[in-house]
């Protein structure tokens, strides 16, 4: 395997003038600079990690903390990183910090101190665990996922808006009882779940519709949508005509349930979600899609400049997701819309 004495005699220069060309720690003319690329490229060398952070200060890494890595968005998530590092030729250390484990408590009080990285992604840490606090103070460069203001960049979809849009295609076909399902469970409930719930209720105040805002709690997983909904459904006298819920997954167990129930989707019950999950399809899921890879490559982005240039200022880079209308959403029944005013009638 060629050396950096070999790069060297064959490009005519130095090992320190090779050295420097091939890492970028000092001054080499362009000319210089790709002779020795050139002679590198022709013997198949590769600069060593270990060199070139010890030529530069960095170590051409990037760390990426995440609370799950085998769910739909978080992989989603880390494929767009990735893709977008590969890109670059730099590496990737992947913290799998779970909820409520051992693990995660040593990943943010050992691991993560030991700063073998450039610079960090977190995503989708919980602002009440003040996590992201504690990472800023480590001293590298930061930039969260579905993150929230706390002093980094961060990368998210707009959810206020992503579940008004859901909920004014409902309020468009005529629906009035529509609930959302999902959110609400544990000691604090997700950042990104109650900003959601904001989102349907402000649409529904302002359709003129507060009378009829329902939140129905559940975990944000299909067989959490599943069990929510069967109970929510079970009632033909409380059973709205149209539901949100918090994610495609909530909202998938939904369908599966209803189905169940021998309720017809979307005759009898209308059903939207938000992300454009790889089920989604499947099940004529009618969603926002949120494009989580593209969210991973733009919080690269945004590291990658910060660390070229520390001194710039925060960024939040708020995308907007997308109405894709498929099977599962139609114009209300006018006597499941007359069932429904009457039940809210009588309750009142």
């Amino acid at each position: 395997m060629s050396g950096i004495a070999d790069v060297a005699a064959r490009a005519g220069v130095s090992k320190a003038t090779a050295s420097r060309a091939l890492t970028g720690s000092g001054y080499v003319s362009e000319h210089t600079r790709a002779r020795v690329l050139a002679a590198a490229a022709e013997l198949g060398y590769v600069p060593s990690t270990s060199a070139v952070s010890l030529a530069t200060g960095r170590t051409n890494n990037i760390g990426v903390v995440m609370p799950y890595v085998n769910r739909w968005f978080f992989a989603e998530v880390l494929e767009g990183i990735q893709a977008t590092l590969l890109e670059r030729g730099l590496d990737l250390t992947l913290y799998d910090a779970k909820p409520g484990t051992v693990g995660r408590a040593q990943i943010f009080d050992d691991f993560l101190a030991r700063k073998r990285f450039d610079g960090l992604i977190a995503v989708g840490l919980e602002p009440e665990d003040r996590e992201l606090q504690r990472l800023v103070q480590i001293g590298r460069p930061i930039v969260s996922v579905v993150g929230s203001d706390e002093g980094t960049s961060y990368v998210s979809v707009d959810d206020d808006h992503a579940v008004r849009r859901a909920t004014e295609h409902l309020v468009a076909l005529g629906h009035h009882d529509i609930v959302f399902v999902g959110g609400g469970t544990g000691p604090h409930w997700a950042h990104v779940d109650r900003r959601r719930l904001l989102g349907y209720e402000s649409a529904m105040t302002t359709a003129g519709l507060s009378g009829h805002i329902r939140h129905f709690r559940s975990d944000v997983t299909i067989p959490g949508g599943y069990a929510a909904a069967v109970d929510l459904l079970s009632d033909a006298r409380t059973r709205p005509t149209a539901l949100v819920g918090a994610c495609d997954e909530v909202a998938i167990g939904a369908i599966v349930a209803a189905r169940r129930l021998g309720i017809q989707v979307p005759s009898d019950l209308s059903v939207v979600g938000v992300d454009d999950h790889e089920y989604a399809e499947m099940f004529s899921l009618t969603t926002l899609q949120q494009l989580p890879r593209q969210q991973g490559s733009a919080a690269v982005e945004l590291l990658l400049g910060q660390i070229a240039d520390p001194s710039r200022p925060t960024t939040i880079v708020q995308m907007q997701a997308r109405l894709i209308v498929r099977s599962s959403t139609a114009p209300v029944d006018p006597q499941l819309a007359a069932a429904a005013l009457d039940s809210a009638a009588t309750k009142a």
